[in-house]
């Protein structure tokens, strides 16, 4: 059967329900950098306790990630997922009932705990569903909840706050998770072979290209679970991811205080709907990055790239005057802090071995998305400081600046690692390269 014969249901059931799950995740830690700019003192919050509130979010959500990846691998993503999915659920509404500063962070805080485990698990997932050739369109497109719940929901947040107080909005936005639960549940499976709906020859079709991917990759990613996270392309995958995140949730956190700024303090409606401006560019350029990154194999280029134009932009836009040039920038700046995504996750497992591979992603995601505390504190704090954003922004940009370096230099081929090359080819033994094709593509970069 040919390549172009296979069916690809997979892309139509697993990809949509996992897309929608998370993105009413990110909604819940995203709705805060919304809500924040019209708390208006109910509960005392300066810039840096700001950041902070938006930042602690991820300090619990270091906890879970390698537990709840571990169990993905060797018990169910599906059933993980659930019962975390309904642990947040509770979680975001009681975030909004909070009465004092100090119980804001403790609940932003839970929700961050129970967060934490999801997006390994639904790598793990994913890894089941989808080959290497596939995976960066995979992630990506899984994802692309990321700008998509931003599109979507900032304008229905600045909508609710015209209407409600941002307490309402918060307890109103946790009750979707409780409620997908149920679709998940029916929906998803763990592995093909346990799906209803998929044809024997989808089955098998991914059966056998797993397999292939699982064989042709180094036995150095093999062995214990200490082996493959102590390999050196591990510890520069965490580098990265913290560095990047620190820039991302940074721009992400104060966007839309940006955007109210340069609408001299407009409607929280008309905030919301400018903010989904930015997102729906990066959603674009994100799942185009991700393709071409699937295309051409160069999965250090699809991350270091974009994260370069992100830099520029992120200084530009402290330079330049006018809402026009200033919006354009942040439209470039948020394409170019989400664009790498999809391919930067395709990389552990292309990697690692799948058995190993679970605890190597949920270590890289705890570590690095201790940036997301970083970022927005930075930013919060400096402004404090400072009594401007620029010196915010200009720290992250330096964080973006070694985010770029180390993937440029930390994850450079070796001498016996394939180099960047078609993503269809075999994946080839790769332990310290990010970058996968056959031996006719090694002169290429």
């Amino acid at each position: 059967m040919t390549q172009g014969a296979i069916p690809a249901k997979r892309w139509v059931y697993v990809i949509p329900v996992a897309a929608i799950m998370y993105m009413l995740a990110y909604l819940d830690r995203n709705n805060v950098s919304v809500v924040l700019p019209y708390m208006h003192g109910d509960l005392a919050l300066s810039n840096a306790d700001k950041g902070l509130a938006g930042g602690v979010f991820f300090l619990g959500y270091v906890f879970l990630q390698i537990p709840a990846a571990v169990l993905a691998q060797r018990w169910s993503a599906r059933k993980t997922v659930l019962i975390l999915m309904v642990a947040w659920g509770l979680s975001a509404v009681l975030s909004g009932l909070v009465q004092t500063r100090v119980q804001f962070y403790a609940a932003r805080f839970v929700l961050g705990f129970f967060e934490g485990g999801v997006w390994p698990a639904v790598l793990i997932l994913l890894a089941s569903w989808f080959p290497l050739r596939e995976r960066a369109r995979a992630n990506a497109l899984w994802m692309a909840c990321l700008p998509l719940s931003s599109v979507l929901m900032a304008p229905l947040s600045g909508w609710m706050l015209d209407h409600a107080n941002w307490r309402w909005v918060l307890v109103l936005q946790g009750v979707p998770p409780l409620l997908w639960a149920v679709v998940w549940w029916f929906a998803v499976a763990d592995h093909p072979a346990r799906a209803r709906w998929i044809s024997a020859a989808e089955a098998d079709h991914l059966a056998r290209a797993i397999a292939a991917d699982e064989a042709a990759k180094s036995p150095a990613g093999g062995g214990s679970y200490l082996a493959a996270v102590r390999q050196r392309s591990v510890l520069v995958l965490i580098g990265v991811y913290f560095f990047w995140i620190t820039g991302f949730y940074g721009f992400s956190l104060w966007l839309p205080s940006v955007i109210k700024e340069l609408t001299h303090d407009g409607s929280a409606t008309e905030v919301g709907l400018l903010t989904a401006v930015p997102f729906t560019v990066a959603l674009v350029v994100m799942i185009a990055n991700a393709a071409w990154s699937d295309r051409t194999g160069r999965r250090r280029q699809a991350v270091a790239v974009p994260l370069a134009v992100g830099i520029v932009a992120l200084l530009l836009g402290q330079a330049v005057h006018g809402a026009l040039p200033r919006m354009l920038l942040l439209c470039v700046t948020a394409a170019a802090v989400y664009a790498p995504y999809g391919p930067f996750w395709a990389i552990p497992g292309q990697l690692l071995r799948f058995e190993v591979v679970a605890v190597a992603m949920g270590l890289v995601n705890a570590l690095g998305n201790l940036g997301g505390f970083a970022g927005p504190y930075l930013v919060g704090w400096l402004t404090d400081t400072t009594g401007t954003s620029l010196t915010g922004f200009a720290v992250l940009a330096a964080f973006l600046a070694v985010a770029v370096l180390l993937v440029m230099v930390g994850l450079r081929p070796g001498p016996s690692s394939p180099d960047d090359g078609p993503a269809g080819a075999a994946p080839g033994a790769v332990t310290g390269s990010a970058d996968s094709g056959n031996s006719a593509a090694d002169s290429r970069s």
